[in-house]
């Protein structure tokens, strides 16, 4: 039984590596524009802010006003990664910024 799971633990792990390794499906958002805003929602100077995020499809078409479905052919292209810049911010990009100000 133990080799069981330890076969079954093993074969997840392989096909999980691969999926960490890439990162398609990310859209790097400038976010210089709402800095401020990120900054007082986070209560912090708006010198920890960084200028560019990766984050998913769905979180950039939301804070750049651009469709999912162009960002995600970005995406999907030869980079690797669209990109476009932030008009706006939300509680899922602010969570993406306080994630990197504390891994930073």
């Amino acid at each position: 039984m133990r080799k069981h799971i330890a076969s079954l633990m093993l074969i997840a792990s392989c096909a999980a590596a691969p999926a960490l390794a890439q990162q398609s499906g990310l859209v790097n958002v400038d976010i210089r524009n709402v800095a401020n805003n990120i900054a007082q929602n986070l209560k912090v100077n708006v010198s920890q802010i960084p200028v560019t995020v990766q984050v998913p499809v769905a979180v950039a078409a939301n804070v750049c006003g651009v469709a999912a479905n162009v960002l995600g052919t970005q995406a999907a292209g030869g980079s690797g990664s669209g990109s476009c810049t932030a008009t706006t911010t939300s509680d899922a990009l602010n969570e993406i910024v306080q994630r990197q100000l504390r891994t930073g």
